[in-house]
C-alpha cells in the first residue's frame, strides 16, 4: 500500500474515512499488514480479529456512501485490552483458567467504541489478573517494550501501550487502578489518561462478582494513544452513559474556564523522597514547556504524597490479601504469585477497625487535594521516579517492591483519589521514553489534556518506532 496509514493519527483517519479520502479498509487492511510485521517482536496482540475487522471496516465505508450519520470513531482501527467482556471473546485476563470464559455482551468501553463506530482490530496483553506493573503470562507469555527489550512495556496495559508504540492501531482501550494506564504509556512513550471516578462506565458480566470497596473506588477505564488529541477523542467516545454502572456521571466533558494565568504546581520530588536526574530533567522540562504557553509554574509539592500513597497500598493489601490472594493462588503463574505475596509481604495487612479507618480517611486526603487544586488547578510531576525499570524488577525482593511502591508514589496517589492524570512523553533520555502526569480537579479532563497538549507540542515524540529486535 502506497499510503502507510498504520501511521496516521485516529484523528486524520476518523476525518479522512468521513470524508472519503481513505477507506476503513484500507486503514484497517494497513494496520493488520503492520501488525503482522511487528507483533512478533513485541507480543502485544495477542488475540487478532482480522476477518471481523475487514468485514466492519466495509460496514463502515458502506455507511459513509449512504450518507449516513458517523460517529466520532468511524471506520478507526483500535485495540482492546483482554481483561474486559468483548462479546464472543474470552474475558482471559492473562490467566489460562480463564481462556474459555467468553463473554455474552460488550462492556460499556467496548460498546461504546463500537456505538462510535470503531473497528477493533484485536485484543492486547495483560499481566494475570492485571495485577503487576509489567506485562507476562503464562497464558500469552511476556509483551516487549519496543524501546528496549530489558526494560519492562508497564503493566497491565503493556500490550496496549507496545502496540501503539510500534504502529499497530492509533488508538487502544486500557484500565488504571494502580497507574495501569499511565505507566504504560510511561514506559512505552505513548499518551493516556486515568479518567476521574466516574467518567466512563465500566461493568464485566463475566465477573463472577463485584469488586470490593476500595478497588471500586480506584479502578477506572480510559484509552491510550500516540497523540494527545487521540486520547481526547477516544476519551469522548467512551465516556458516554451505561445504565449497567452506577458510579458512571453525566459530567460534561467541557468545565468552566479556569482563572488565568492558571498556575501550575510542579512536583519535581513528590515528598522528597528522591527522583532520578533524567526523571527530573524531564518533569522540569515539561514545566519549562507550560511556562512559556503562559501557565504559571511554580514548583510546590501537593498535600502529603506519601500519606496519600500509603493509604493506597494499605486497602489494595488487605483487599488482595482477602478476596483476590485465594484466585491468584488457585489459578495464577509463578510470577503473579510471587509478585502478589511480595507486595503482601512489604505491605500492611489491616484489621476489620483499620481497614473502615483507612477507607475514611481516604475522604480527608482528598479534600486536602482539592483545597490545593483550587489554588494549583493542575499537578505537573512523574509517573515514576525511575526510568522503566528492567524486566524482573517486580519478582525479586519485599524490599525491591518497597523502593518500586516508593518510585510510583504519585502514580498511584491518584488512584486512591480518583483524580483524572494524563501521561504525556517528554522526550528520550539514554535510550529510553520519558514522560510526566498532569493531575487535575475531578472531571476536568479538558484542563488535564490541554496542559498535555502544550507539553507535546514542545517535547513530544516521533512514533511509532520500529521495534527493537
Amino acid at each position: 500500500m502506497e499510503r502507510e496509514l498504520w501511521r496516521w493519527d485516529a484523528v486524520e483517519l476518523a476525518a479522512a474515512i468521513r470524508t472519503r479520502k481513505v477507506s476503513s479498509r484500507e486503514a484497517v487492511q494497513s494496520v493488520l499488514e503492520r501488525l503482522e510485521s511487528v507483533n512478533p517482536a513485541i507480543h502485544a496482540v495477542t488475540v487478532v480479529l482480522a476477518d471481523q475487522a475487514l468485514s466492519a471496516a466495509d460496514a463502515a465505508d458502506a455507511a459513509v456512501k449512504r450518507g449516513e450519520a458517523v460517529g466520532l470513531l468511524h471506520g478507526v482501527p483500535v485495540t482492546i485490552k483482554e481483561n474486559i467482556d468483548q462479546t464472543g471473546q474470552a474475558t482471559a485476563n492473562g490467566v489460562v483458567a480463564y481462556k474459555d470464559v467468553i463473554a455474552k455482551s460488550d462492556s460499556p468501553p467496548v460498546a461504546n467504541w463500537t456505538r462510535a463506530g470503531a473497528v477493533i482490530i484485536g485484543r492486547t496483553n495483560t499481566p494475570a489478573f492485571s495485577i503487576r506493573w509489567h506485562t507476562d503470562n503464562a497464558l500469552r507469555g511476556r509483551t516487549f517494550n519496543p524501546w528496549a527489550r530489558e526494560r519492562t512495556p508497564g503493566g497491565s496495559s503493556g500490550g496496549a501501550a507496545s502496540a501503539l508504540a510500534s504502529g499497530i492501531a492509533p488508538l487502544a482501550h486500557g484500565n488504571d487502578l494502580g497507574g495501569s494506564i499511565r505507566y504504560p504509556a510511561y514506559c512505552c512513550g505513548v499518551a493516556g489518561i486515568r479518567p476521574t471516578l466516574g467518567r466512563v462506565p465500566a461493568y464485566n458480566q463475566t465477573a463472577a462478582d463485584e469488586r470490593p470497596p476500595a478497588l471500586q473506588l480506584m479502578s477506572v477505564q480510559g484509552p491510550l494513544a500516540r497523540r494527545v488529541r487521540d486520547v481526547r477523542l477516544g476519551l469522548e467516545a467512551m465516556a458516554a452513559r451505561d445504565p449497567r454502572d452506577p458510579w458512571w456521571a453525566p459530567a460534561p466533558l467541557e468545565g468552566p474556564p479556569a482563572p488565568r494565568p492558571i498556575r501550575v504546581a510542579l512536583s519535581v520530588d513528590p515528598a522528597k523522597q528522591g527522583v532520578h536526574p533524567d526523571v527530573a530533567a524531564a518533569v522540569r522540562a515539561a514545566g519549562t514547556a507550560l511556562a512559556e504557553a503562559g501557565y504559571a509554574v511554580e514548583e510546590v509539592d501537593p498535600p502529603d504524597v506519601m500519606g496519600v500513597t500509603d493509604c493506597w497500598a494499605a486497602l489494595i493489601d488487605t483487599e488482595i490479601r482477602h478476596v483476590m490472594l485465594p484466585y491468584v493462588l488457585k489459578h495464577g503463574d509463578a510470577n503473579v504469585i510471587r509478585c502478589t505475596e511480595l507486595m503482601l509481604e512489604a505491605g500492611a495487612d489491616l484489621g476489620l477497625e483499620d481497614y473502615f479507618k483507612t477507607l475514611a480517611r481516604r475522604t480527608t486526603h482528598l479534600r486536602d487535594w482539592m483545597l490545593f487544586l483550587e489554588r494549583y488547578p493542575l499537578v505537573v510531576g512523574p509517573v515514576s521516579s525511575e526510568p522503566p525499570f528492567a524486566v524482573g524488577f517486580d519478582v525479586e525482593s519485599a524490599q525491591k517492591m518497597r523502593e518500586v511502591l516508593r518510585a510510583q508514589r504519585l502514580l498511584v496517589a491518584v488512584n486512591l483519589l480518583g483524580l483524572p492524570a494524563v501521561s504525556v512523553p517528554t522526550g528520550v533520555w539514554g535510550g529510553l521514553p520519558l514522560g510526566v502526569q498532569v493531575i487535575g480537579a475531578r472531571y476536568r479532563e479538558d484542563l488535564c489534556l490541554d496542559a498535555a497538549d502544550v507539553i507535546e507540542a514542545q517535547r513530544g515524540l516521533a512514533t511509532p518506532i520500529d521495534p527493537v529486535r
